[in-house]
Order: C-alpha cells, then sequence, then structure tokens
C-alpha cells in the first residue's frame, strides 16, 4: 500500500476514535526507555550535557530501529500485516482527536457551569496551576494548550510521516517525548536536557512556521477574513522564549480576535508569558470550540499539503 493511503487511512482513525484508553500507547515505552538510560549514562559521563547527548541519541535511534524492525518483520510474515502495522504506528504518531476531545469536557463543565471540574479537565492538558483559575482564565488555558499542541501532535508528525513513513514519524516522537522528560530549565535538567531540547527546537523548527501559516489560513474560515490572522501571526509569532512555541498561538489569537499568555503559575511560581493577539473579545469557553476547529481545518490543510508536497517532490525525483 503507497505511504500516502497509510497516512490517510491512520488520519481517519484518529480523527473516528483517538487512541483507545485500554491500549498502551507506544510514547509511553520510549518514555520508559528514556528515563530508564538517564541513570546509566550519567555514571558514565563526567559530563551531564555528553550524558545527555548520548541519552537523545540512543533514545531516537533505538526508536527508529525499533518501528523499522517492527514492521519489516510484519511485512515478511505478510505484506499486508507490514501495511497494517504501519499504518498503526502512523496512526498512534497522530493526536488530533484526542485533544479536541479534552478540550470539549473542559468547555462542556463551563457551560455547565461546574468550574471546579472545568479546573481539574484543564490540568489534564496543561502544566500551570489551574486552581485559581476563573473562567476566563481556563479557556485561555485550554486555547493555549489546543494551540502549541497542534505542532507536536498533528503537524510535525505528519511532516515526518510524508517526508520518511512511521520511522521518521516516530523518531521526531522519540525527539518529543526526550523534550518532555528531559528539557527542563531547572537545575537538575539544565545540563542534562540541553540536547534534547535542542534537537527538539531543530526538528519542530520548519513544522512550527508551516503549522502557524495554515493555522492563520484556517482562521479565515473563522472569521470570514484574511488580515487578522495573519497580522498577529507575522507580528507576534516570535515573541515567546521558544522559537517554535508562539507561532500557532499566535495566528489562533488573529483569527479568534483574544489575547493569549500573560501571567500564569507554575508550581506556584508566578511566569509572565508575553501577550499574543489583541484583546477584541474577552475570552469565553465558546472560543475552546473555535481552537478545535482551528486544530481541525490545520490538520486537514497540513495533510494536504505535505501529501502534494511529497507527490511533487517524488514525480521530480522521477519517482
Amino acid at each position: 500500500m503507497a505511504l500516502e493511503w497509510q497516512i490517510l487511512i491512520a488520519l481517519v482513525l484518529d480523527l473516528l476514535w483517538g487512541d483507545p484508553a485500554w491500549f498502551p500507547h507506544p510514547v509511553k515505552f520510549v518514555g520508559r526507555f528514556a528515563l530508564s538510560l538517564e541513570g546509566p549514562l550519567r555514571e558514565m559521563s563526567h559530563s551531564a550535557t555528553l550524558a545527555g547527548l548520548m541519552a537523545a541519541l540512543v533514545v531516537i535511534a533505538g526508536t527508529g530501529l525499533a518501528v523499522w524492525l517492527l514492521i519489516g518483520v510484519a511485512a515478511a510474515i505478510h505484506p499486508f500485516i507490514g501495511d497494517l502495522v504501519s499504518v498503526l504506528f502512523l496512526y498512534w504518531g497522530i493526536a488530533a482527536r484526542d485533544m479536541i476531545r479534552h478540550a470539549t469536557a473542559v468547555y462542556t463543565a463551563l457551560r455547565d457551569g461546574d468550574l471546579p471540574l472545568a479546573r481539574e479537565r484543564t490540568a489534564m492538558i496543561c502544566g500551570r496551576d489551574t486552581h485559581t483559575l476563573d473562567e476566563p482564565g481556563i479557556t485561555r488555558a485550554v486555547v493555549e494548550s489546543v494551540t502549541e499542541n497542534t505542532i507536536d501532535g498533528v503537524v510535525a508528525p505528519l511532516f515526518f510521516a510524508a517526508m520518511g513513513g512511521p520511522v521518521l514519524m516516530w523518531m521526531y516522537k522519540a525527539v518529543n517525548t526526550l523534550d518532555s522528560c528531559f528539557g527542563y530549565k531547572h537545575a537538575g535538567y539544565l545540563e542534562f536536557g540541553r540536547a534534547s531540547a535542542k534537537i527538539d527546537d531543530a526538528a519542530n523548527f520548519l513544522p512550527a512556521r508551516i503549522g502557524g501559516l495554515l493555522t492563520a489560513f484556517a482562521g479565515v474560515f473563522i472569521r470570514g477574513e484574511l488580515s487578522s490572522s495573519f497580522r498577529v501571526f507575522r507580528r507576534d509569532r516570535l515573541k515567546h522564549s521558544s522559537p517554535n512555541s508562539a507561532h500557532t498561538e499566535a495566528a489562533a489569537a488573529g483569527a479568534m480576535g483574544i489575547q493569549l499568555g500573560g501571567p500564569s503559575y507554575y508550581h506556584g511560581r508566578p511566569s509572565l508569558k508575553p501577550t499574543l493577539g489583541d484583546p477584541q473579545f474577552n475570552a469565553a469557553p465558546e472560543h475552546i470550540l473555535v481552537a478545535n476547529a482551528l486544530l481541525g481545518l490545520t490538520t486537514i490543510l497540513a495533510t494536504a499539503a505535505f501529501l502534494a508536497g511529497r507527490a511533487a517532490f517524488l514525480q521530480w525525483w522521477g519517482y
């Protein structure tokens, strides 16, 4: 089966069902593998930075090799089984439906006036303290989570899948998991996690910018006008300390006419994020549904763009 069809089937599976809660997601195994290497590699090397680099390279290469071997063994049994395993890995690498589901659960709680439940559900999808958030604060937190995760949950996996199939997609997922495990800025991981954070920045550089443009374009369908999404995207996309985090957030803020960012708390400590967008409207629960719509539209646009780009490249290359 052609890779293009495999990607389309995987995307449909994700949009229909998301990740089943009863099945252990492969990302968990990647994370456990990464964490199991930390202690031994720290002991082997006097340099925490070198140990972190070794961990990153082993996890990325090991993940790619494992996916390649599993698909190869399946294909050796029967080509159809090989295609099935390939589709499954592509399906596991996309996370659009789950993000929409979690965000919708917060919206439902807000709609029903259950602020404590909304805070509890918000804490499941973002790292900030939620116990003091009011309704606009919860809305902003969820919109920021949905739009930021558009990149590492959808756009980047699709980008690498179109480039190199499930093997390259899962090497990216390993990069993303490493950043989640070790890419912290506190003292314990400042050196050990440096390689993971830098590799993640490099891997997301193009997907973040493509995703921002696609989100801005998706905003045209939301507001029916072109200027606001692209204007705010162009103006605010580089405000964040991370080189990749603000692109989709800025485009979404422009599309919705709300302001994201500003003060928040993490583990009891204040964090002042740069503001993105203009406060034309107050953040309201309905904006969570708009963020979900933007994620869905961006997913469709990204799939079309990447598969078209793959087809053009293969034709140019002579395949």
